[in-house]
């Protein structure tokens, strides 16, 4: 099994606003991150050289500089990831901050679950783990060769590695595995993903449903765990033989 991460991934958190950086700092530190609030970019570069940190959350709109020029400078100097906060209106300065150096980006007001699960996918792509490895066993829910970590919400396989997940398949599949052994409908899980699926219709989740079966089913067009039963909804199975 692979050794857990010596600390928690730092992530710098670059924004003018205040209350914001403070937000920011206590969601980050409850998901397992140590946040750095930083209030420019001369904060950000005062941190040292290279910057310890393992991604930066950067706001496009800084007072008085460009968030934008922030990011290329650091993707020019740099091997940190780089998360965009944009506003409305700001379509042209999104496309120009991916095609300089952001890896991703998200819209303000954004689903704070949504960011935690965007920063871990960046960190994947970066070969930086999180601290699932290291979570006690009542934060597990076991099935087949499979894991679900509560706490770091992840899914891992049989040798302790993460098997990626969005933030909407991540929750259908919790969701499913709190709920094992009886049917449940698709408005029922439309209603416990939320607002993160309110402008989806309810085909979505068969589409979520069918992403899932590849990652965990070890032959998806013949589910052992994740059940359809035709007319009523999914069935989830922890203890498939």
């Amino acid at each position: 099994m692979r050794q857990p991460d010596p600390k928690p991934p730092v992530i710098a958190i670059v924004d003018d606003d205040h209350e914001v950086r403070v937000t920011l700092c206590a969601l980050l530190g409850e998901s397992g991150f140590e946040p750095v609030p930083c209030d420019g970019s001369a904060a950000f570069f005062a941190l040292g050289d290279p910057p310890p940190v393992n991604l930066a959350i950067i706001d496009l709109r800084l007072r008085g500089e460009s968030g934008l020029n922030l990011a290329v400078q650091i993707g020019a100097r740099y091997d940190i990831p780089i998360v965009m906060l944009t506003g409305i209106g700001d379509e042209s300065d999104k496309i120009m901050g991916l095609e300089n150096g952001a890896d991703d980006y998200l819209m303000k007001p954004f689903n704070p679950r949504e960011l935690v699960a965007r920063i871990r996918s960046v960190l994947r792509r970066y070969g930086h783990g999180t601290h699932h490895a290291t979570s006690q066993p009542e934060h597990t829910i076991t099935f087949g060769n499979k894991q679900i970590d509560t706490q770091a919400r992840v899914l891992l396989n049989s040798d302790g590695h993460e098997i990626p997940l969005t933030n909407g398949e991540y929750r259908l599949l919790e969701y499913l595995a709190r709920n094992p052994s009886r049917v449940i409908s698709r408005p029922e899980l439309l209603s416990e993903l939320g607002s993160d699926m309110e402008r989806y219709v309810d085909r979505t989740i068969d589409v979520l449903i069918l992403r899932l079966r590849r990652k965990i089913e070890d032959t998806p067009s013949k589910p052992r765990h994740l059940q359809t039963r035709r007319s009523q909804g999914y069935f989830f199975e922890l203890n498939a033989d």
